[in-house]
């Protein structure tokens, strides 16, 4: 599940839709009788469903942020450039101001009657020659000025479409986290009505030993450092919307990871899903990554002997766990 960016637990506002909708499930919770408590494997599976869309919201939450980080780089570029182009604006608007102020003082009286006065007919010619080059280069210089405005105009729309696109950028994310928060509240009031013992199952229902991590000597030196750099983060919390490295979601792991080794993934589970060539699950080696469910809603990085590292779920650590923990649907090499 899924920057370049923040390291720590992103901020989640609470909206009084997700309010009502947390205190309904609560109460529904509260109502029902331990004695008549869901069945283990119901209770499992309801859980599993809800991490599952938990971990959905989680890649919209994190593709959306993704996106408004990068328009805010663009729009924060176009403004730089505008201010540029506007400071070649004001530059061009002085020198022609300057030169017409030149002209001005010069006279410009009729150039006829300025030859007919004319003590030195050929001073007044060298100088009329002067005058028109200066014509010239007075009409090279608004020529210019008009291409530096029709510039400014449409670099202003451009930021204005951007800011735009921004602004529903971040109305996305904002809906995002509470679609998150929502899904991983409920999961985790009934992950609390259940038993120690259940509570307990549940935590350990697919997770394996340590694998033997054998033949490592033959990886690629950037799946091996990605590797290690994985299993650095052992123990570390899940934390949605997280790249490390104090926390993680999935793919914020996967990136994390392979940033120690000098390669830059993309952002979410199913960008990853993308970013390498496509192996058999039979020939995948420790460093690859094993991509979860159709929607390619969660990942994990194979280890070898069968087993993968990943960032499970919301109250769960960095852990091993068997590869064929959820269904898979790609396994990729990066």
């Amino acid at each position: 599940m899924a920057s370049h960016r923040r390291p720590a637990t992103s901020g989640c506002d609470r909206g009084a839709a997700a309010l009502c909708v947390l205190s309904a499930a609560a109460a529904a919770l509260g109502a029902v009788p331990a004695a008549h408590a869901a069945p283990p494997d119901s209770a499992r599976a309801e859980l599993d469903r809800l991490y599952a869309q938990a971990e959905r919201a989680t890649e919209d939450y994190d593709r959306a942020d993704e996106r408004a980080d990068k328009l805010r780089h663009e729009v924060r570029d176009a403004q730089d450039h505008i201010a540029r182009t506007q400071q070649r604006v004001n530059s061009l608007r002085e020198r022609l101001g300057s030169l017409a102020g030149a002209e001005y003082r010069s006279g410009g009286i009729d150039p006829a009657v300025a030859l007919l006065f004319s003590a030195d007919p050929d001073d007044y010619l060298d100088k009329a020659s002067v005058v028109d080059r200066i014509g010239t280069r007075q009409a090279g210089q608004l020529r210019e000025l008009n291409g530096a405005l029709r510039d400014l105009a449409q670099e202003r729309a451009e930021a204005e479409g951007k800011l735009g696109d921004l602004e529903r950028s971040r109305k996305a994310v904002a809906a995002h986290k509470r679609k998150v928060r929502e899904r991983l509240t409920r999961a985790r009031q009934l992950f609390d009505s259940l038993s120690a013992a259940d509570r307990a199952d549940y935590n350990r229902s697919s997770r394996s030993g340590r694998p033997g991590l054998t033949g490592l000597g033959d990886l690629d030196p950037r799946a091996a450092a990605a590797l290690a750099a994985a299993r650095s983060a052992l123990g570390r919390p899940y934390v949605w919307g997280a790249n490390g490295p104090s926390g993680f979601d999935c793919s914020g792991l996967m990136q994390w990871s392979y940033a120690r080794a000098g390669v830059q993934l993309p952002r979410t589970s199913q960008a990853q899903r993308n970013a390498g060539h496509r192996v058999p699950l039979s020939q995948a080696r420790p460093g690859d990554l094993v991509i979860y469910r159709s929607d390619a809603s969660h990942v994990a990085m194979y280890v070898g002997d069968g087993q993968v590292i990943h960032a499970p779920h919301p109250g769960a650590a960095v852990r091993y766990d068997r590869v064929g923990m959820l269904p898979i649907s790609a396994v990729t090499r990066p």
